[in-house]
């Protein structure tokens, strides 16, 4: 991971970023170089015989004259101020085309402390890359920038400091988040997942930071009946696990939260099997799982004075002699029976396992949150970029929203209408998996809210298409995983 500094001295790096504007339909353009004293005429004429616009997503490179390289990202629209995540994304753009560099001096418009965390996030979620499995090709992939330093005259201000050291933070959890989801399932089991987060808690301090972890084998998920974990992983020669990873603070906690996490290692849709086309994307279908666990030791490394509880259930869908089959019956956690009508409506099973578990912890808690990439339905309603959130609790909701826009996450609200609950009614048990098609994302939030205690606050985040980008990488985002929630339960447990 690249090395974050700030710093309001000469540049003496082989690269410098700044900013480019668009100022009108013609192509007019204008350089945003923040800190840095910069004489524009002469780059600017450059820049226009090369034909940058200033667009976002756009990166200009020109040769230097103090600086072996200047480069231009592009913040769209100009702005005397530009919002946090354009700042997050022009930086993420310049530092992902950077690859293959040393080091990278941004001087970006960044003029309040939040302006200069976001430049320093975007730029170091930018210089992400991914290549543990290559062999032979390995060197062809150019290496992301090893340091990056944010010019800003808030430099010396301790504030300015610990917000580097945040991003830092931001920036290495979910690198985890998306070094988990990127790996295949060939190595990453239930059992696998564990063992590597186990190993990155004891790296975080373990106990001695606040951290425990405790994990549930079959044998245990099966004897204190865990019985959608189990359902769902009894089909596949990798078996379920399930994760807890706990963060205690010292002193009073202001606030206790439970995070929930879909796990599943990999999901062929089991007896219900999926079409071959996609499926193999269905390795990230433990983001949910991967962001919970990694947010908790976040906020840990933070040392924030809030107290998480977060929950990973794990299991490998697959169709095998001892696969679920539709009809099956199961009873989840806590008693309560669900007909499985179809074995690729899977995530909320276990869901449902560790919603209870998560209740029947003798902490009170303030806030319980899932996270999932829980069904199809929600790409298709709100595409591949905004994230679904519903609840119980009004209040909860709009909080969550708030410090989502502020961590750069799209979220959008949407709603559980009673009228149909009906359709996940069974003759033979309390509730079925599945329910009306239409609505799918919405039925799904419904089956979940019947295992959460009316009375606590609840949050479901159906994060299906964001979690994992099949198209073109676009300011901080690569392609593979995302890492999509991290930062918005981070910011949530800061803003508690």
């Amino acid at each position: 991971m690249s090395t974050l500094k700030i710093s309001d001295g000469v540049v003496k790096d082989e690269v410098l970023v700044l900013g480019l504007a668009s100022t009108n339909s013609k192509g007019g353009i204008a350089i945003e170089a923040g800190d840095m004293a910069i004489d524009t005429k002469t780059i600017l004429s450059q820049l226009v015989d090369m034909g940058a616009t200033g667009k976002a997503d756009e990166v200009t490179k020109l040769p230097g004259s103090h600086v072996r390289l200047m480069v231009f990202t592009g913040l769209g629209k100009k702005s005397p101020s530009y919002t946090h995540e354009t700042l997050r994304r022009a930086a993420g753009s310049a530092s992902r085309a950077l690859a293959g560099n040393s080091a990278a001096t941004f001087s970006l418009p960044a003029k309040s402390l939040a302006e200069v965390a976001a430049v320093a996030e975007g730029a170091a979620l930018g210089a992400y890359t991914f290549t543990e499995f290559r062999g032979s090709t390995k060197d062809d992939h150019k290496a992301p920038l090893k340091t990056i330093t944010v010019h800003s005259k808030l430099a010396s201000s301790p504030e300015a400091m610990a917000s580097v050291v945040r991003a830092a933070v931001i920036a290495k959890y979910t690198y985890l988040v998306r070094d988990l989801i990127n790996t295949p399932p060939s190595h990453l089991t239930p059992d696998s997942f564990t063992k590597k987060l186990a190993a990155v808690v004891k790296a975080a301090g373990g106990a001695k930071s606040g951290l425990k972890i405790q994990i549930w084998d079959e044998k245990q998920l099966k004897a204190q009946g865990f019985g959608g974990i189990i359902g769902v992983g009894q089909g596949s020669a990798n078996p379920p696990r399930l994760l807890h990873i706990s963060y205690t603070p010292k002193g009073r906690a202001a606030k206790r939260y439970a995070f929930i996490g879909k796990g599943i290692t990999f999901d062929t849709g089991g007896l219900a099997l999926k079409p071959a086309a996609g499926m193999e994307a269905m390795k990230s279908d433990m983001s949910g799982a991967a962001a919970v666990s990694a947010a908790a030791i976040a906020i840990a490394e933070l040392k924030l004075n809030v107290a998480i509880e977060s929950w990973a259930p794990l299991a490998e869908n697959m169709p095998s002699d001892t696969a679920t089959r539709p009809s099956d019956i199961i009873t989840i956690f806590g008693g309560k029976t669900v007909e499985v009508l179809n074995p690729d409506a899977e995530g909320r099973l276990v869901l449902a396992d560790g919603l209870m578990k998560a209740q029947s912890s003798k902490n009170k808690l303030d806030g319980i949150i899932d996270v999932a990439t829980l069904t199809g339905a929600q790409v298709v309603a709100l595409g591949t970029r905004t994230s679904a959130v519903m609840t119980n609790n009004q209040e909860f909701s709009d909080e969550f929203l708030q410090v989502a826009a502020q961590s750069g996450e799209q979220f959008w609200p949407m709603p559980l209408p009673e009228e149909l609950r009906a359709s996940l009614d069974s003759p033979v048990a309390d509730l079925a998996n599945i329910g009306d098609r239409m609505g799918g994302m919405l039925v799904a939030g419904l089956f979940l809210k019947d295992f959460v205690n009316p009375e606590l606050p609840w949050l479901h985040l159906d994060i299906a298409g964001p979690a994992y980008n099949e198209a073109k990488p676009h300011g901080y985002t690569p392609v593979g995983g995302t890492g999509i929630a991290l930062r918005s339960l981070v910011t949530l447990a800061e803003q508690a």
